[in-house]
């Protein structure tokens, strides 16, 4: 089989969508041929059966180019793909849904938030299976929705030394955005700050443009708090990179909805971290002390002192028990799968 596969972006090195340049190369090693669509094109390196095309973002913003940029090559690549994977976007399959009916394309949607609105059920209408990796994504209530393996990439996220590891090291990883929570994790260590507890904390991560103005402030709150000598700001990493940083923390803090199921909670698991995390999906599968209820700094802090606190060979307990979890939602769990439901 051929395959299409539309994205946001393809290149390796950017910290938020740089994994994708992975699925790309596994999904190389399955199919005869693959045609990558993207919004915007950096540097990348792949099979040579993969080509790449860019709707231009990268030479500038223009909707209009963006936009004749997909139809032509939908239709001039037409002869090149048998099915279609879109990722994330929905906006690929409200533009190309009906072409794609009408050229017999069996249309797959990737899309895991815990936001949708009427558009997203339009586009799905287009698609033979939409995929999710959370009972709480908008797409999960579709019954041609498959539930999904998170697909972490086992061989690069493992621990390095057990040796490497601060104590009472604690890491935020991430776009730096409201919807992530940063701000209730900066507001959680100024809580921990005044209990006395003994850590030292970083955030990874950059801002979208418009994001700006919520980072700056931030920071401002951080100062305010006097974290300066506990906190560190850093700026985002690519992928390939951030298993360097997952393994020297002891501790790794997501925020995000249950809805959302980020991957990077699965990568930290992987590479031995004890993962706090604000996501239901993860009741039953890990120890429950490291399952943030509510989202808020009070309880937040009360779990990282907790956890801080515990002794060792617990610690080394529920990691392994991490780990084991994490090797479920790995990258050969995730396209055994997605091979299935596509070729079926």
């Amino acid at each position: 089989m051929r395959l299409l596969i539309l994205t946001q972006k393809v290149d390796r090195n950017d910290p938020v969508l740089g994994f994708f340049h992975r699925w790309i190369e596994k999904f190389s090693e399955r199919y005869e041929k693959i045609t990558v669509v993207c919004l915007e094109c950096g540097e990348y390196d792949l099979p040579h059966n993969v080509k790449v095309l860019s709707l231009g973002k990268e030479g500038g913003n223009s909707k209009i180019k963006y936009i004749f940029n997909f139809y032509r090559y939908a239709w001039r690549e037409r002869k090149n793909y048998d099915a279609v994977f879109v990722h994330m976007n929905q906006e690929y399959v409200l533009l190309g849904g009906k072409l794609w009916l009408l050229l017999g394309k069996k249309v797959f949607m990737w899309r895991n938030h815990h936001a949708g609105n009427f558009l997203t059920d339009i586009a799905s209408l287009f698609c033979s299976k939409i995929f999710c990796t959370s009972k709480y994504s908008y797409t999960a209530k579709y019954k041609k929705t498959v539930l999904m393996p998170v697909g972490v990439d086992t061989e690069k996220f493992k621990v390095q030394s057990e040796k490497c590891k601060v104590a009472n090291s604690i890491l935020f990883l991430g776009r730096i955005a409201p919807s992530k929570n940063v701000g209730i994790f900066i507001e959680a260590l100024g809580l921990l700050k005044n209990r006395g507890v003994n850590f030292s904390a970083d955030i990874y991560g950059d801002a979208l443009p418009k994001d700006s103005i919520y980072f700056h402030k931030l920071k401002s709150r951080a100062a305010t708090l006097d974290l300066e000598n506990m906190l560190e700001f850093q700026a985002g990493i690519p992928n390939h990179q951030v298993p360097d940083v997952y393994n020297p923390h002891e501790i790794y803090v997501n925020l995000s909805s249950s809805g959302m199921y980020d991957k990077t909670i699965f990568e930290a698991m992987a590479c031995g971290c004890l993962t706090l995390a604000s996501n239901d999906n993860l009741r039953g599968q890990i120890d429950n002390r490291l399952i943030i209820g509510e989202r808020d700094a009070k309880r937040v802090a009360e779990h990282l002192a907790r956890t801080l606190s515990l002794p060792e060979e617990e610690k080394k307990r529920i990691i392994e028990q991490e780990i084991m979890f994490a090797g479920t939602q790995s990258l050969f769990a995730l396209f055994r799968k997605l091979n299935q439901v596509i070729n079926s």
